[in-house]
């Protein structure tokens, strides 16, 4: 199969694991004709962008672009196209194309796909190299991964909502969480930020945990109704079995069985942090409460839709600080401190 006639844009991307971010010029394809072509007015700074940079996971292939938090505006179409138009505005997350095929496929869950094709990282079959991501002044599209943004939300703060939205709604969702149950939120920072603003519009009693007493305040303003020093023992042990879900967004090292003992019997506690390593897990606390350990990951393309309507209608973005496009450097270096509040997005109207 030939390869498909390209146009050059700028970018912003590294050639090794130990070089900054700088500018670039990549090229992307002519829109196909299901292909849609959009300018990126905003991308999200997520931290698997720092991790695939510095090939922290070991399959980085350069030159490198990331960004999977993407938000921008229709410029052309293919001929094919029916669900957009020039003009519109649009979103692109952690996913560009899957196997369409598969059972995970068909049941609108391409997150599970065996052929999935990530933003950025995944092997691009129409121009036979990886992926490129959104720092990038434009991209293009299959119509069937690209999503519709809702007209009332800030553009720049519906950024993260394509990765850091759908990742902690997916779970809610699934699990059922609402009016009546306890929800406990581990972590305040860009999941968990989101994740604590979704368990109180699903009606939830939210809870959040945090070793830093300085979150309380922030915490409560994003919706928690209590907030738990994880740190303090006493603190922790008044709640002890008395969870129906909590939701994990830490990535870093962390005692997982004092969670798991917060659960009420058939409680689950679901994973959406990546810890570097292996966490250990008690046996006694799951098998003698009937509880749930799990993991998930973002949502499948109707379930990211679905999260982006249901953001409209009860008025919720993520928490921001925009940065330009030649700050990502330093941006990266304080995500490593914890140092925004609670998402890095890049205005890239500055990458001209």
């Amino acid at each position: 199969m030939s390869k498909p006639v390209c146009y050059s844009t700028k970018a912003f991307g590294t050639s090794s694991a130990s070089a900054p971010l700088g500018a670039t010029t990549i090229d992307r394809r002519m829109p196909a004709a299901s292909d849609i072509q959009i300018q990126i007015l905003y991308c999200g700074v997520c931290h698997s962008d720092l991790h695939f940079s510095r090939n922290e996971w070991g399959f980085t292939q350069y030159p490198a672009v990331p960004g999977h938090e993407i938000v921008g505006r229709v410029t052309a179409v293919g001929s094919g196209v029916t669900k957009f138009k020039v003009g519109d505005t649009v979103g692109v997350g952690c996913l560009v194309d899957s196997c369409r095929t598969c059972p995970d496929c068909r049941q609108g869950l391409e997150q599970f796909c065996n052929g999935m094709v990530m933003t950025y990282g995944s092997m691009d079959q129409h121009l036979d190299r990886p992926t490129l991501g959104g720092y990038a002044q434009s991209i293009v599209v299959t119509e069937d991964f690209v999503l519709r943004i809702p007209a009332n939300l800030n553009l720049a703060a519906v950024a993260p909502l394509l990765c850091a939205g759908i990742t902690t709604y997916s779970p809610m969702r699934h699990w059922k969480v609402g009016a009546g149950q306890k929800v406990g939120i581990v972590g305040l920072g860009g999941l968990g930020h989101m994740g604590v603003k979704f368990a109180r519009a699903f009606g939830a009693h939210v809870v959040l945990f945090t070793t830093s007493p300085g979150k309380i305040d922030d915490a409560k303003r994003l919706g928690a109704h209590e907030v738990v020093v994880s740190k303090d023992e006493a603190q922790m042990q008044t709640h002890a079995g008395s969870f129906d879900f909590i939701l994990d967004a830490v990535s870093a090292t962390h005692d997982i069985n004092a969670y798991l003992n917060l659960l009420k019997h058939d409680g689950n506690l679901v994973l959406v942090g990546a810890p570097e390593k292996p966490l250990p897990v008690a046996a006694f606390p799951l098998i003698f409460r009937r509880r749930s350990f799990s993991g998930s990951l973002i949502g499948g393309l109707p379930e990211t839709q679905e999260m982006l309507d249901f953001c409209a209608a009860h008025n919720i973005t993520s928490e921001i600080e925009m940065i330009r496009m030649d700050q990502i450097n330093e941006a990266y270096e304080r995500m490593l401190k914890s140092d925004v509040k609670y998402r890095f997005v890049i205005d890239m109207a500055s990458l001209s």
